[in-house]
């Protein structure tokens, strides 16, 4: 037996706020029904939300709060991120730190995108592990050009491993820097829009910033910089520690990566795999484990990670029924 339909007004009547709240093409309406897995039906101010019994309650609150904000326009992307916010309304009393960039908006959306932003704050060295889209990379570019801003450090080093799905760099075309600029994208495109495209050119000439291919930070000493290795997942163990030994007085290190997406070649192990189990009870090192739940794009990367995550833990129970005890 199907649950019944719930039926809700929104009051006061204003067909702005009702407009934006819907989106072009009821665009909105469609994230909203994504999100939950309901189907969301309209006349006028009056709504049906069909679906589950508590499915439906969640987008009639999200409906409503959505409502309470629409007097601007309501992006899918401001859907999207208020949607994550609204799941994790009411678990964390920790309040996200301010963080001096561009966006005046921009901080953690979940508890444990909070707790990674405290932890970059407090400590040395930190680490974000994760599957995409939980905001590892991002965040850790923010507290960068944070810590630049305040003068807490003199300079920002964005570097990463240029390995990517089994891609040999000789053949790319161009020089060198031209092989290993599609690899470092990502962060220069953080960057901008962080700090916006002239500044950030600025601060390229005046070598502020500076973003290298892991390979480059062998026998160098970082001082009063805050660095960070992106993908480090695709570093070997000996790439790792050589990059850990980088740091110089005053300095700062943010490591990210996604262990679901290694792409060494077969047999080789992970740098950031490794480090993750050897550095966990090291004093003055932070780790942060994001799940699919802190994923904060499109509501279907999140299913498409936790999907990946119970296909992969079915696979390990069964390896280890076949296997069985060894006597």
């Amino acid at each position: 037996m199907k649950p019944k339909p719930l039926e809700l007004v929104l009051e006061p009547l204003d067909n702005t706020r009702l407009a934006n709240l819907c989106g072009v093409l009821d665009e909105n309406l469609r994230q909203l029904e994504s999100a939950y897995d309901v189907e969301i039906a309209r006349r006028g101010e009056r709504f049906r939300v069909s679906g589950e019994t508590a499915q439906s309650q969640r987008a009639a609150t999200a409906l409503r709060h959505f409502y309470s904000v629409a007097g601007d326009h309501l992006s899918v992307d401001a859907i999207q991120l208020g949607l994550i916010e609204l799941s994790n309304r009411g678990r964390s009393d920790e309040t996200a730190p301010a963080l001096l960039t561009r966006k005046s908006n921009l901080h953690g959306r979940t508890p444990r995108q909070i707790q990674y932003l405290r932890q970059i704050q407090d400590h040395d060295i930190t680490f974000g592990i994760g599957p995409a889209g939980t905001g590892k990379t991002y965040l850790a570019v923010a507290s960068a050009v944070d810590a630049l801003e305040r003068e807490s450090v003199a300079r920002i080093v964005l570097t990463r491993p240029a390995v990517e799905a089994g891609e040999r760099l000789g053949f790319l075309p161009g020089d060198l820097a031209q092989k290993v600029d599609p690899y470092l994208r990502p962060l220069y495109d953080a960057l901008y829009d962080l700090m916006g495209f002239e500044r950030v050119a600025r601060a390229f000439e005046r070598q502020v910033i500076e973003i290298a291919p892991l390979a480059y930070m062998r026998g160098r000493t970082l001082n009063n910089a805050f660095i960070i290795l992106d993908e480090a997942q695709n570093t070997t163990p000996e790439q790792m520690k050589m990059f850990l030994t980088r740091m110089g007085i005053g300095s700062k290190a943010v490591i990210t990566g996604d262990l679901t997406q290694i792409d060494l070649p077969r047999g080789h192990k992970s740098g950031l795999g490794e480090a993750s189990k050897i550095l966990r009870e090291v004093r003055g090192i932070a780790m942060t484990d994001f799940l699919a739940e802190d994923v904060v794009r499109h509501p279907l990367v999140a299913r498409i990670v936790a999907a990946y995550e119970r296909f992969d833990a079915e696979r390990e129970a069964a390896d280890a029924m076949r296997k069985g005890p060894r006597g």
